[in-house]
């Protein structure tokens, strides 16, 4: 039992072990130690990978029911070792030119994905609490890791206090869960909701009363309105390679939490929490799409793009089919390479070794630095949602499943939020080629990158070559989820 229940979390272990024995080298060794410890963690990320991808590991339910094991879990944390891994890359070159190369941040980064891909297998809602607040607690170092710079500490401290806000509401609504159905097992915690279901039985106000604290509670982790209150000051405060990896990697974990939570256990009062999700999907798309009109910092702007993003993804989960989950998991997969690749340009930003934020500093990119303009022209129009770039596929599956679930309007409101938003996509680019250039940026940018865009911009250009094995593999994934 020991050794099966082992085997199916080894990723987790293996990362768990790998951050513990880097931690303490980098305790022992002293300084000068973040850049191998930035290595050796990218790779540490890799062997992770390929222990999901290449490895045979069963399905299966593991610890007494509190870790799940299958293929929905599998795809999840692969995009999410992903997203973590092009977040380390792009963090190493940044701290060392800032002077805050600190061996502690791929540390922190690779103990908030373990927390991460515990959440993406949670099973209970004890494991679900316990890898949200490893995931969390990683996460509010690394936003006021900048001790000396005061934006940055605002920038934790604001995230600091309404996370911990948004933990009290998830476990008072788990609590409320408990209290009204005697367990906190997903598996258990269906049966008792569908056997109340086939028997008639309206669900008790407690528990739907526990089941809003806890999508309360998920949303603030995504950052959906009406919970979104802290992203445009933290995504502004925070080191800007530690803002790429929060608009990744966390955002993902957190969706595939909510998406097993409300398909699986809660799968049977789809009546119930439909209306939620729609609400949220709404607000976050309409917001999103206006509050960036009026900004000037990037990454403000991009902070209100990952709200829109969102609102766009929960599309998919207030389908509440399966085909729904496949949309999102597909979103969420091109998601990843168009946010990364444009934090890679915005990290790219520097003038006489200063960064720079403004959308007016891009004045005459395409001047400048050709290659550059053209790789954020590519993720600008792919987050617009124009054909043939992926961001289109993403947007085009979502609205596809709300419409065939019968979310007609949602999907018409949603389209009408996607060509609001396209207007500041599109404003980027008219600065970059229609305005005549400032000054230059710094060259070169390193080869980390350089990587990270090459590969970005390429996944989003080709991907309607190589789209089936991707939406293959995330309709595999929503089946077993809906399977469980």
């Amino acid at each position: 039992m020991i050794t099966t229940d082992l085997s199916l979390a080894l990723p987790e272990i293996f990362l768990a072990c790998a951050a513990t024995v880097l931690l303490i080298y980098g305790a022992y060794a002293g300084k000068n130690t973040a850049s191998f410890v930035s290595a050796m963690s990218v790779a540490v990320l890799a062997i992770a990978f390929a222990i999901i991808f290449l490895g045979d590991r069963p399905a299966g339910i593991a610890f007494e029911g509190l870790f799940v094991v299958d293929a929905y879990g599998d795809y999840m944390k692969l995009v999410v070792l992903v997203a973590s891994g092009f977040g380390i890359l792009m963090t190493q070159r940044f701290v060392e030119r800032e002077g805050m190369a600190k061996f502690e941040i791929p540390v922190l980064m690779l103990l908030a994905t373990l927390g991460m891909l515990m959440m993406v297998s949670a099973n209970d809602l004890m494991s679900l609490y316990v890898g949200l607040e490893l995931q969390s607690l990683a996460l509010y170092v690394i936003a006021a890791i900048r001790r000396e710079n005061l934006r940055s500490s605002e920038a934790g401290l604001k995230y600091f206090v309404l996370g911990a806000l948004s933990s009290g509401m998830l476990l008072y609504g788990c609590s409320l869960i408990y209290g009204f159905t005697g367990t906190t097992d997903f598996d258990t915690l269906g049966a008792v909701l569908s056997s109340a279901a086939n028997a008639d039985q309206a669900p008790q106000i407690g528990l739907i009363v526990g089941l809003v604290f806890v999508c309360a509670a998920i949303a603030f982790k995504i950052s959906a309105v009406p919970f979104h209150m802290w992203t445009p000051d933290v995504y502004e405060g925070a080191p800007t390679p530690v803002t790429a990896f929060f608009a990744s990697a966390p955002k993902v974990a957190a969706i595939a939490l909510f998406a097993r939570l409300l398909s699986d256990p809660f799968g049977s009062l789809v009546s119930e929490w439909q209306q939620i999700i729609v609400f949220v999907a709404l607000a976050s798309m309409i917001l999103g799409s206006l509050a960036a009109i009026k900004q000037t910092n990037i990454k403000r702007l991009m902070a209100y793009s990952s709200i829109g993003n969102i609102g766009f993804a929960l599309v998919g989960l207030a389908a509440g089919t399966e085909e729904g989950i496949t949309g999102l998991i597909i979103y969420m997969t091109i998601y990843i390479f168009m946010n990364m690749g444009t934090f890679a340009c915005i990290l790219s930003m520097r003038q006489k070794g200063t960064m720079v934020e403004n959308i007016d500093d891009l004045k005459g990119l395409s001047k400048t630095s050709p290659m550059m303009a053209f790789a954020l022209t590519i993720f600008m129009f792919s987050m617009a949602g124009i054909p043939p770039l992926a961001g289109f596929f993403a947007k085009y599956v979502v609205f596809a499943a709300a419409v065939n679930a019968g979310l007609t309007t949602l999907a018409v409101i949603g389209v009408l939020a996607s060509v609001i938003g396209a207007f500041y996509y599109l404003r980027i680019i008219k600065v970059m080629y229609f305005d005549e250039p400032s000054s230059s940026f710094d060259k070169p940018i390193g080869n980390e990158m350089t990587a990270v865009l090459t590969v970005s911009t390429a996944f989003i250009v080709f991907f309607i070559l190589f789209s089936t094995p991707i939406m293959d593999g995330a309709a595999v994934a929503a089946s077993a989820l809906f399977a469980g």
